[in-house]
């Protein structure tokens, strides 16, 4: 019995310490081009390993986080500082609320939103 206590709190320090380098992003920085019709965020997300610890899912909401009308999943974040997303969105109009929903690979998530103006 003593002989797994050891490994067992190996495990849960590593299991902390991993968590302790998780956040989520930092922030999100939206913009939609009336004209052209897309929609751009970018997620700020500053880490040092993009293949283990990245920007996992980009969701997009209309008028309601709940109404969610674009969803994207990636496996890797685009490089060590943010995740860029751009997306052609013909229906949104003026007064139309954006929001935009970024969630960590290990652990967290941010939310922003924009009304079109």
């Amino acid at each position: 019995m003593k002989k797994m206590i050891v490994p067992v709190l190996l495990f849960v320090c590593l299991a902390l310490i991993s968590l302790a380098y998780a956040h989520p992003p930092k922030d999100i920085e939206i913009t939609y081009d009336s004209n052209t019709k897309i929609l751009t965020a970018t997620i700020i997300h500053d880490i040092s390993n993009p293949l283990g610890h990245y920007i996992k899912k980009v969701d997009i909401g209309l008028n309601d986080a709940d109404n969610e009308i674009i969803q994207q999943n990636f496996s890797r974040q685009e490089n060590n500082n943010f995740q860029k997303v751009s997306y052609y969105i013909p229906d949104i109009k003026a007064g139309d609320i954006i929001s935009v929903e970024g969630y960590c690979s290990i652990s967290g998530k941010l939310e922003k939103e924009i009304t079109v103006k």
